[in-house]
Order: structure tokens, then C-alpha cells, then sequence
């Protein structure tokens, strides 16, 4: 397997270690993880064979590894930080086995279900351990979407983001649903839902420097996206109201509509504003080019064709069947 340059690595790839001779597999996988991850220095086990297999989905700026492997050791030297020209923070949810991630002089332990954000840009050890064969998903979050979205000069520790009082649950649930449906999710989709996922991580790592006072804030920011993430659940249901997705939430109707008037929307354009997201990406998806653009708007939980119509024309310039003719 040639070494490639990230961009050169297609949005979907895979690597099997099974598909090399025993005394090659873990060779192979070195370089399966420093192609998908970046460069990183994992430690030779006693056994020759080591099945293992590295799955990878790039959407937008961030990507989804998955990988299944062996009882092992993962380092990143500063030999490796050095030969990197880009720097990330790794958000992991452990799906087998346990993972303990050290970080300046700190270490967390992982556990199936919950979730932990390291940084890239300095020296760790993750100590994979607990079973035979291991699994976790490990998105790649870019510096600067996460810093953007924290005080200026926060410095990221390394922590277990799913265990936050407020948004962990929420964390853990989206971190949850991208593994599960990123690879049939439209690219722009799962870009949605990415940053949804780092928008609650900012959440979490935030509040820990808030005072007291701010923690009422920080739980209306985590409800809003729980909202927002709902609508988006929920959005091909024709007929989806307030009542609906207040009952999803737990909230009342009337913390929903305050909820979305504090980022300047009202509920129904914030559904079809959504919904308009959706056809609009569907109409320029070449597997979709046969089906009719009515029954694109329908599946969106559009009920009124005239009216799906004139709002896309509001929104986007041109009518659907132009916007699909570009």
C-alpha cells in the first residue's frame, strides 16, 4: 500500500488486515491509521497476526474513523506532531473494550458508550485494553472549528465530554447517531449533525470555566440544540408541530418557541427552512435524477407543491427545476 497524501485519500475507504499475510498485518495497519488518522506510532504486539480493520468517512473538514483491532498501544511522538502540517482534536466514542487516553500528565479512561476529546497537536498515549477485539469511532475535529466556538486563549484538556450534568447525554447521542448513519447520510447532512456534535462539546468544555450564574445559560444552549436535533430527526414527518417535538424534548410548546425566537427564528421557518435544505441537496444528487421533484418535496414532509415551490424560490433564487438543471 502506497503512502498518499490526505488529499488524496476518496471520501470512503477501508482497510482489512485480513486481505495481508500474518506477518504483515500489523505493518499494514500502521499505515492504514496514519493515512486515515495522521501520523501516529502505535507499538508492535507479541503475536505476528493482528486482525484489525480501519474504516474512514470524510464529510466536509472532519471525518469518521472506525476501527476494530487487537489489545495495543498508540502514541503520538512529538517526532509525529513535527511531521503533521495540520492539527485536529480527536472526540472518541468507545464502542469495545476500554481505551485510557494520557494527556499531560492526566489520563481518562474510556468505557463503551462514553466519549472523550484529546488534542492532536500534543504528546499522548491511548492504552486500548479489556478484550480480544476492540472498536471505536473517532472523529476528527478541526482546531479552529472547536476553538471558534470557546473563549479566546481556553485550553482544550484532555476529558470525558459524556459525562458533562447538562449536554453529556446529548453528546453521547449524536456522537452515537453519526456513527450509525454517517456512511448512508448525505454529505451535507452529516456535516449538519457534525456541528451539532461540536457545538455541544464547545458547550461542555465551556461551562467549565463558567461561573455558576452561566449554568442556566449553558442548559438553554444544550436544549436548544436537543431541539434542533429532534427537528432534524423528525423533519420528513408531514404535519410535525410544536406539540410533537416539545414531547420529544420534554419541554413545554412555549419553551420551544422561545427557544428558537433566541436565534431569530420561528418554529415553522426553522422546519422549512430545514426541509428546504434537504430538497435542495437531493435535487443535486445524481442517484436521485429520476425521481420527480414532487415526490423530493413530499418525502421532505412537504404536503403543498405550489407552496413547497414558492418558498424554495424565496430561499434560493430560481425554482426547483433550475436549481436541478444547474
Amino acid at each position: 500500500m502506497q503512502q498518499a497524501e490526505r488529499a488524496a485519500v476518496p471520501r470512503q475507504i477501508a482497510w482489512n488486515t485480513s486481505d495481508t499475510r500474518p506477518d504483515e498485518q500489523f505493518a499494514y495497519y500502521r499505515e492504514a491509521i496514519c493515512q486515515a488518522f495522521m501520523k501516529l506510532t502505535p507499538e508492535p504486539p507479541a503475536a505476528s497476526r493482528f486482525s484489525a480493520r480501519v474504516e474512514h468517512v470524510r464529510f466536509g473538514d472532519g471525518a469518521l474513523n472506525r476501527v476494530t483491532f487487537p489489545e495495543h498501544i498508540v502514541g503520538r511522538s512529538a517526532a509525529d506532531i513535527a511531521s503533521s502540517d495540520r492539527r485536529c482534536f480527536y472526540l472518541n466514542l468507545k464502542l469495545a473494550g476500554r481505551c485510557r487516553i494520557r494527556q499531560n500528565g492526566g489520563e481518562i479512561s474510556l468505557s463503551p458508550g462514553q466519549v472523550g476529546i484529546f488534542d492532536s497537536g500534543r504528546l499522548f498515549t491511548l492504552l486500548h485494553d479489556r478484550g480480544p477485539q476492540l472498536q471505536v469511532a473517532s472523529f476528527m475535529v478541526p482546531a479552529e472549528a472547536l476553538q471558534e466556538r470557546l473563549p479566546a486563549g481556553f485550553d482544550v484538556p484532555a476529558a470525558r465530554v459524556s459525562d458533562d450534568p447538562f449536554v453529556g447525554h446529548l453528546i453521547a447521542g449524536t456522537a452515537r447517531a453519526l456513527n450509525d448513519g454517517l456512511s448512508r447520510m448525505a454529505e451535507a447532512e452529516g456535516v449538519r449533525l457534525f456541528r451539532v456534535l461540536i457545538d455541544l462539546v464547545a458547550i461542555s468544555l465551556s461551562q467549565r470555566s463558567r461561573a455558576g450564574d452561566r449554568e442556566a445559560e449553558g442548559l438553554a444552549d444544550a436544549t436548544l440544540l436537543a431541539l434542533r436535533q429532534a427537528i432534524h430527526d423528525r423533519l420528513r414527518e408531514p404535519g410535525l408541530s410544536v406539540a410533537d417535538i416539545a414531547d420529544t424534548v420534554g419541554i413545554s410548546a412555549r419553551y420551544v418557541h422561545k427557544l428558537l425566537a433566541r436565534s431569530g427564528n420561528t418554529f415553522t421557518d426553522y422546519v422549512i427552512a430545514q426541509r428546504l435544505d434537504g430538497t435542495a441537496a437531493d435535487l443535486r444528487n445524481p442517484a436521485l435524477a429520476a425521481t420527480a421533484i414532487g415526490a423530493i418535496a413530499f418525502d421532505w414532509g412537504f404536503s403543498d407543491l405550489s407552496h413547497f415551490t414558492r418558498r424554495f424560490k424565496q430561499r434560493f433564487g430560481c425554482r426547483p427545476r433550475d436549481w436541478r438543471g444547474r
